[in-house]
């Protein structure tokens, strides 16, 4: 009975990495995607718009 308690841990572990491999890519996509990758987008033109913007940032010099 010791293989049994040897093997049992790493054996769920593979369940549930499989698990979470399946969910991640079965999320990819889809019908969120375009909403997701708008949202993506925004954020990254924030961040550009705030950083031209941004007083006493001047790398001109």
């Amino acid at each position: 009975m010791d293989y049994v308690s040897a093997l049992l841990p790493p054996a769920v572990m593979a369940v549930f990495f499989i698990g979470v491999i399946r969910v991640i890519v079965k999320t990819q996509g889809g019908a969120n995607k375009a909403k997701e990758d708008a949202a993506v987008d925004a954020a990254i033109a924030r961040a550009n718009g705030a950083r031209q913007t941004s007083p006493g940032t001047n790398t001109d010099a």
